[in-house]
């Protein structure tokens, strides 16, 4: 008795220790001034991007051209800033106009704030209340910030033209149980993400990359995501990538996408690629 009364504690204090850390766990966030990072924008093209008091809250790159136009919302996953994900920006303009934004997330790079599901989602909100009215949107939403980009198009469905998810998941509680098996994660954790109860609000183009090597979010949680969603979708299975392969596909694969995102999506395509460099 005395031996489990000990592992008893034992187990108990790790699972309080997690609970207490959680967000220190979830949210890799970089850190940098604003003047540091602006100057490391300009080298690609972008500039501050603020709300209406005039506060940063990402960067923008804007097409010099009158009347509608296309346009680009990135949201990133748990690691780094913003502005290291200007891959993705640079891959949709080679074969399509657009501005693209690049929402920096609380308590990253420059933005002051702390970062949890609140404080992310309502950061969106803000972004999207900002560009929406001008007309709708692509989304393209990596890791974490797929769980971002499933909320945005669930809540502002009319402004959401389609979207990109890499490396996607169901529910984040699903990936948590994965990495952390012996503590009962669905109590625990606090930013839960819904992305696949989020998406049931939207009924436009979906196009899903899975990393067949994926060591962060297992592709299965993905598949999940992809198998539950009953709009237009089309996937991608990268069999030799790993979680940070998927930015380094070709200029051919981003027509690919693109085409689908104009023809308003293939009902249940699917494709096999095998481009993603190995780390």
């Amino acid at each position: 008795m005395r031996v489990l009364t000990i592992l008893a504690a034992v187990y108990f204090g790790l699972m309080l220790l997690v609970f207490l850390a959680q967000r220190s766990m979830l949210y890799h966030p970089a850190k940098a001034p604003l003047e540091t990072l602006t100057k490391l924008a300009q080298n690609f093209g972008f500039q501050p991007w603020q709300n209406s008091a005039g506060d940063f809250i990402g960067w923008k790159q804007l097409v010099q051209t009158n009347g509608p136009r296309n346009r680009v919302l990135i949201v990133h996953g748990n690691a780094g800033s913003a502005i290291d994900r200007v891959d993705y920006a640079e891959g949709v303009k080679r074969v399509m106009p657009c501005d693209v934004y690049i929402l920096e997330y609380p308590g990253y790079g420059a933005r002051p704030g702390a970062p949890s599901e609140k404080s992310l989602l309502a950061a969106a909100d803000e972004a999207m209340a900002l560009i929406e009215k001008d007309g709708p949107i692509y989304l393209i939403g990596e890791s974490l910030g797929t769980g971002v980009a499933s909320y945005l198009a669930g809540t502002h469905p009319k402004s959401v033209a389609a979207l990109l998810l890499m490396a996607p998941y169901h529910n984040l509680t699903e990936v948590a149980q994965n990495h952390m098996p012996i503590f009962p994660v669905r109590w625990l954790l606090q930013d839960k993400f819904p992305s696949a109860q989020y998406l049931r609000a939207y009924h436009g183009p979906v196009a899903v990359v899975l990393a067949g090597q994926d060591e962060v979010i297992p592709k299965r949680f993905g598949r999940h995501l992809y198998d539950d969603y009953n709009g237009p979708k089309k996937l991608w299975e990268i069999d030799g990538a790993y979680h940070n392969d998927l930015p380094e596909q070709s200029p051919e694969w981003w027509q690919e996408l693109v085409a689908f995102w104009k023809a308003g999506g293939v009902v249940n395509g699917s494709t096999n690629r095998e481009e993603a460099r190995k780390p």
